[in-house]
């Protein structure tokens, strides 16, 4: 075995060792947590809900043996284990900054042209934690058409294709990349209408990150999906119908600041123009429905699509 094996190797131990006791944290904290519930613990995180204080965390050696051990080898178990703990890493926000210093963000970056779909999605779980910080956002957005791309290619309700929603969600909390995600619209639309429970929730968060956003009004308007309204229904699922009836007050919002400049020959009898803006009968229909519905929050957004 020669130098560079030996490295690898050595680099492989410390991130099993890491990753093992991150878990042995995880299922602590996991038995902490369960103890306080049974004893009827108040509403809302408990304090010890997230990780330990950042003096447990790895120093900046050792993510930098991480980076480079992901540089080093072509195995997938060995970069997924790697990728996993630089993920866990990242849920402290000191190691944001040192990943990114270290120049982890490329190297982790480049990991989601990899053709084994487990380590892109590793990969992008850990750009989903480094993207809580601003600076690295600035660096992430690089990989916006890629992750996309990701999305759109990965198989239907898949780990991947859910990993890469997460990320999207985060990066576009603010306006700033929402014009990198404007070609995606469709592919986010047909996944909001076939996908599983789990995966509409993941769409309509970005849907509705995008949807505060004067600019992208129009890119959604023209979009179509006409099994949009089968969303506005008392039998959905509460976090679906919230989000979906929020993205269509935001939208009409931001119709009605138009002033009139937006005509409705700009689309067609199936956007989602038609189906939110116009006097849809059967979305009308639901939206009466909907305020006998049981939840404040959903009727607070019902009544502000009415009233606007």
């Amino acid at each position: 075995m020669g130098e560079p094996r030996r490295t690898v190797a050595r680099a492989a131990a410390i991130v099993l060792g890491a990753g093992a006791c991150y878990c042995l944290w995880r299922l602590a904290a996991g038995g902490r947590r369960g103890q306080r519930a049974a004893a009827g613990a108040a509403r809302g995180p408990p304090s010890d809900n997230s990780p330990p204080a950042s003096t447990h965390t790895m120093d900046a050696d050792a993510l930098q043996k991480l980076i480079h051990l992901l540089q080093a080898t072509d195995d997938p178990l060995i970069q997924e284990q790697a990728l996993i703990t630089l993920s866990n890493s990242a849920a402290f926000s000191v190691n944001q900054d040192i990943i990114r210093n270290l120049g982890g963000l490329s190297v982790i970056g480049g990991m989601l042209s990899d053709c084994v779909p487990k380590v892109k999605e590793k990969a992008l779980n850990a750009l989903n934690n480094l993207s809580m910080n601003i600076k690295n956002q600035e660096e992430i957005q690089v990989y916006i058409t890629q992750v996309c791309r990701n999305i759109e290619s990965a198989p239907l309700n898949s780990d991947l294709q859910l990993a890469g929603l997460r990320l999207l969600t985060n990066m576009s909390v603010t306006t700033d990349y929402h014009h990198k995600m404007i070609n995606s619209i469709p592919c986010f639309l047909h996944l909001l209408s076939e996908g599983t429970e789990r995966t509409q929730i993941q769409v309509l968060k970005v849907l509705v990150n995008f949807s505060v956003n004067p600019a992208m009004t129009r890119h959604l308007l023209r979009a179509q999906v006409p099994s949009l309204v089968l969303l506005f229904d008392n039998c959905i699922n509460r976090d679906i119908l919230l989000r979906a009836l929020t993205f269509a007050a935001n939208l009409k919002k931001n119709v009605n600041n138009e002033d009139g400049t937006m005509m409705q020959d700009q689309y067609s009898e199936d956007s989602i123009f038609f189906t939110l803006c116009r006097d849809s009968t059967l979305f009308a229909q639901k939206l009466a429905s909907l305020l006998h519905h049981p939840d404040t929050e959903v009727k607070e957004q019902v009544v502000r699509i009415l009233t606007q």
